[in-house]
């Protein structure tokens, strides 16, 4: 890991030099966002509905996103393959604004969160491996899991921080959830901030593709969550009109009513329960984990884990498989929620495993059993 930290200070002095600027251990952050004006200019980067999959890589990735019927789409999310210049990593991450800011919102935070967190893991990596109580080989696959873990809680602090002193994004009364995920080589990283989320496709014994959840929805009645909140004088209840649905309101006020209580912003109720710190976990990918989907809560509203699984495994075009899993939402809002307006739908599709090339499918196809 130590190399990786010389590989990334390398990169990022060369990319500073290029653009005629002095080069220290303190430009980390500018560095890592030299390094995404990079990737963008080399179609590293997808922001918008699409599909990427570079030759030679193992990860395939489709997005989507479907503006509901609530006004502006605040939901976006970026793919980002190659992160911090890696070949074996891709960053995907899915955020869902809210309030009347929420769309600046969900789209700074989309912007800041892959270069600080960039920035925090190359840091905590040269630390690591200049501490010499930390024995790197002994267990590397959990000093991975630390770094990535104490790299996150400090990059979602420091975006939290950043948003708030912003000048032009009023985020007093505005949000933002973040989902994202690292994949670096057969490791998985996730980190949830709010009520989106992810669900890796595994195959079981018997061969049926099944779904494994990967996150909390990180709802205002959750009990860790709900002691917290009123440990801090918030109130967590539900509208009479809204049997069901949990919110987060101030001590003595209806407001804000936030019905998740983890997020980006809100500062008019952070003193009061809800926090932007991740809950960061991994797996290791096997040969059986086929594809693992991020969605906001729009999608997991109406579409059952199971049957999001099926949707994108039935698909047979991967580049299709995010919009097909919206658009299946889009019926499954109209069928199951008539006159309740429907939310901003998205979808990012991560798929593990190369798959064969169209000739190589119609020699399977063709080839005699």
């Amino acid at each position: 890991m130590g190399h990786l930290s010389s590989m990334f200070n390398g990169l990022a002095r060369s990319l500073l030099i290029r653009k005629g600027k002095n080069y220290d251990s303190g430009d980390g952050r500018e560095a890592a966002e030299e390094m995404a004006k990079e990737a963008k200019k080399n179609d590293l980067i997808l922001r918008s509905s699409g599909f990427i999959n570079l030759d030679g890589s193992k990860n395939s990735a489709s997005g989507f996103s479907k503006r509901g019927e609530k006004g502006t789409n605040q939901d976006c999310f970026i793919i980002w393959e190659e992160f911090g210049c890696q070949e074996d990593m891709i960053f995907c991450g899915i955020f869902d604004g809210h309030g009347p800011w929420g769309h600046y919102v969900a789209k700074k935070v989309r912007e800041w969160m892959p270069s600080s967190l960039l920035c925090n893991w190359q840091e905590t990596l040269a630390q690591t491996s200049l501490d010499p109580d930390i024995d790197l080989d002994s267990d590397k696959k959990h000093q991975r899991f630390n770094i990535w873990k104490h790299s996150y809680i400090k990059a979602c602090a420091a975006v939290d921080q950043e948003l708030e002193q912003h000048r032009k994004i009023d985020s007093f009364h505005s949000g933002a959830t973040a989902l994202t995920i690292v994949r670096q080589g057969e490791l998985l990283f996730v980190a949830n901030v709010g009520d989106s989320r992810a669900v890796l496709a595994t195959t079981s014994n018997d061969g049926n593709l099944v779904p494994v959840q990967l996150t909390v929805d990180f709802k205002p009645n959750l009990p860790q969550e709900a002691e917290r909140i009123h440990q801090c004088r918030g109130r967590v209840s539900c509208l009479d009109d809204e049997p069901g649905v949990h919110r987060i309101w101030l001590p003595n006020e209806e407001s804000p009513g936030l019905a998740m209580s983890r997020a980006f912003g809100d500062y008019c109720i952070k003193d009061f329960g809800l926090i932007s710190v991740p809950e960061v976990t991994q797996r290791n990918i096997t040969s059986e984990d086929q594809f693992v989907v991020l969605a906001t809560d729009g999608v997991w509203d109406v579409i059952s884990n199971q049957e999001a699984v099926q949707i994108v495994s039935s698909t047979p075009d991967r580049a299709k498989a995010a919009k097909r899993l919206v658009e299946s939402a889009v019926h499954a809002w109209k069928r199951k929620r008539k006159g309740i307006a429907m939310d901003d739908i998205s979808a990012i599709c991560l798929f593990f495993h190369s798959y064969p090339t169209l000739s190589e499918q119609d020699h399977l196809v063709s080839t005699p059993k």
